[in-house]
């Protein structure tokens, strides 16, 4: 994990790659909880069976379940001491690029894109690239925001 001491560090960044997370597994059970979560109980995403008879593939992770791991795995990419809190601000444009097949692994790519004052704090600009282990291609790049404040 990349630690910064304060923002002023950390803006010194701006346009290169942060980090990268370790990978965590995607399985049935994470998927399932999430279904249940979410209410989203389609059968690509719960029915095994199904899914290999009629497509002949495993089951796949939920979009919005790449996308919540984000805080996550962010926040073992990198960190910055003088920080007192951050907030989830949003996303510019989330893509999902590539299915997440059950019992794959999942990573976080993170590029800081920009840095700009907003309400006392800073507006944080990331390209996050979401890397399945073993593909070519990722399964989503979104382009998140945070604020942080010292």
């Amino acid at each position: 994990m990349r630690v910064f001491e304060n923002l002023d560090e950390m803006a010194k960044e701006v346009g290169n790659e942060i980090g990268v997370s370790e990978w965590v597994e995607i399985d049935q059970d994470r998927i399932n909880l999430f279904a249940d979560a979410t209410g989203d109980h389609q059968w690509i995403h719960l029915d095994a069976e199904r899914t290999q008879k009629e497509l002949g593939m495993p089951t796949i992770a939920h979009g919005y379940l790449t996308l919540s791991l984000l805080p996550m795995l962010s926040s073992k990419v990198s960190g910055v001491k003088s920080v007192n809190r951050g907030i989830n601000y949003g996303s510019n444009k989330v893509r999902f690029t590539n299915m997440v097949p059950v019992n794959s692994k999942v990573r976080a790519r993170v590029k800081l894109l920009k840095m700009e004052p907003k309400a006392g704090g800073q507006q944080v600009t990331n390209e996050v690239t979401m890397e399945v282990e073993g593909s070519d291609r990722p399964a989503m790049v979104a382009e998140t925001l945070s604020l942080l404040f010292e």
